[in-house]
């Protein structure tokens, strides 16, 4: 058999497999679909708030209007005391409520800092961001005019008032998200997950398909076989991830700044180990469907070890080392360096490594494994 039939054969069994194919071409495209389509707004807005006014003043009319017309609330019902805006909130009908206190006007004409109580839905730290993020700049907008009032009261021109309301000027500029939202965030590091895990599950499953039968795979040595099926395996998987990082990132705005060459060159060792991890699964387990079952039961662990959700420093150190021997951190927190933050070469180059070392020890693993249980009886 000569190497070009032998990569006739290894592909022909990834495309005649059903499961391995919906896996790998059915997973892939449909998660690039399927996981934005619910952020593609990027941050909630209108969400329904109610108001719990306990000053009754002009003032405080005001302040309920320029609240209602931020886009991040909606104020849905004014509620006359604390105790009714928490059972509205208890019962679903409201995301959040306001608390304007009493002698709030009375508190500002006097130069006193009236306290505005706010109160959100934390579960979900988006909404709780957008309700308490839209009742502050009510109240700061608040806070500058009268602020500004009271400097033309006491004889500052208009032009010099509008400038000294505040004691420093805030100016916020997004570096590596310029759009502050969630699919900037997000999307870019899971789609790596995503490649990793189907990669796996279509090595494992190929190899759990072809344990306990006989074919090209008995024939040929585990090396080769190895070899042609990690070659074929990476040579579709570039294919889908030049999809992901490219129409996929294009279809959703997100930022591209990497080089096309030395994102597929990151990738390269990445591919690897995830696919050696799969063939040592394939081999391990006794059903191939337990493959499916192992990866994804992983995935959610994976993604929160791999420090851009939670920084690496606050995650437990045992719980680093055992991510250490995966690809997942450094594949992820490489390919933003790489292609969200415009990072260099030289600095994304220790993920690169450790994902070598990892495609090393895994390829021997997987090797030692593949050869010792490919042709084990059913059990």
């Amino acid at each position: 058999m000569t190497l070009f039939q032998h990569v006739k054969l290894e592909l022909k069994a990834i495309l005649t497999n059903p499961v391995v194919t919906l896996t790998v071409f059915g997973g892939v495209v449909f998660y690039s679909f399927l996981y934005p389509l619910p952020y593609t707004q990027q941050t909630p807005t209108e969400q329904h708030i109610a108001i719990v006014n306990l000053d009754q003043s002009q003032t405080s009319y005001q302040l309920e209007r320029m609240v209602d017309a931020t886009p991040n609330v909606k104020v849905i019902k004014r509620e006359y005391s604390i105790e009714a805006a928490k059972e509205s909130f208890l019962n679903g009908q409201i995301t959040g409520f306001l608390v304007i206190p009493e002698h709030f006007y009375k508190d500002l004409m006097l130069g006193t800092s009236p306290v505005l109580s706010y109160a959100g839905d934390a579960a979900l730290f988006l909404v709780y961001g957008t309700v308490v993020e839209g009742l502050a700049q009510a109240g700061g907008t608040l806070a500058a005019k009268t602020k500004v009032a009271k400097l033309l009261i006491d004889g500052v021109p208009l032009e010099l008032a509008s400038q000294q309301y505040t004691s420093s000027n805030f100016n916020s500029k997004p570096t590596f998200n310029p759009r502050m939202g969630y699919v900037d965030y997000v999307v870019p590091a899971v789609f790596v997950l995503i490649l990793q895990q189907t990669l796996a599950m279509a090595a494992g499953l190929i190899g759990g398909t072809q344990k306990h039968g006989k074919g090209y795979w008995t024939k040929r040595s585990p090396l080769s076989v190895i070899a042609v099926r990690t070659f074929v395996l990476l040579i579709i998987y570039y294919v889908l991830s030049m999809f992901y990082f490219g129409a996929s990132f294009d279809m959703y705005g997100i930022t591209k700044l990497a080089n096309p060459f030395s994102l597929l060159t990151f990738l390269l060792p990445f591919f690897l180990t995830t696919c050696f991890i799969g063939i040592w699964l394939g081999a391990i387990t006794p059903r191939r469907e337990l493959v499916t079952v192992i990866v994804l039961l992983s995935s959610m662990p994976l993604i929160f070890s791999a420090g851009f959700i939670w920084p690496l420093e606050m995650i437990p150190t045992p719980i680093n080392w055992v991510a250490a021997t995966l690809p997942t951190q450094a594949a992820i927190n490489g390919t933003l360096k790489l292609n969200q933050m415009g990072a260099s070469w030289q600095q994304i180059a220790p993920q690169w490594s450790q994902l070598w070392i990892q495609a090393l020890c895994w390829g021997v693993i997987a090797y030692f494994s593949f050869k010792k249980r490919r042709w084990s009886p059913i059990v």
